[in-house]
């Protein structure tokens, strides 16, 4: 059967500092889009959240628009913005860069794990 759903009409929303998560829960997908403000950093806004030192979240994403800073727990880095698709794996920081929100949609399977109390 097909599913169709909009985004503008999420099942759930969760806010935490400085940003939210808007969720959509679809037959063999959990989509997200996720907004964060200027300022917003992973361990200053989700750590206590989530209850890790990093964020133990899969990401499959697309940047729409803003950039997006990320520290893996070995040290590299790498910065995400409008129109990057990206792999991240479990094990990192990650901070807006700028004075404009980053705006992003997330395809991975555990997003509906993130921020979730």
């Amino acid at each position: 059967m097909t599913e169709i759903k909009s985004i503008e009409k999420p099942d759930e929303r969760r806010d935490f500092p400085r940003g939210h998560l808007e969720v959509l829960n679809m037959s063999g997908l959990v989509f997200g889009r996720a907004t964060f403000e200027p300022g917003w950093r992973w361990t200053e806004s989700v750590k206590d959240i989530a209850g890790t030192e990093l964020c133990e979240v899969h990401h499959n994403g697309y940047v729409v628009e803003g950039r997006m800073r990320v520290r893996m727990r070995d040290g590299s880095e790498g910065e995400v913005g409008p129109g990057d698709v990206f792999v991240l794996p479990p094990g990192h920081d990650a901070w807006v860069v700028g004075d404009e929100p980053c705006v992003m949609f997330d395809f991975a399977g555990n997003i509906g794990d993130y921020a979730k109390a």
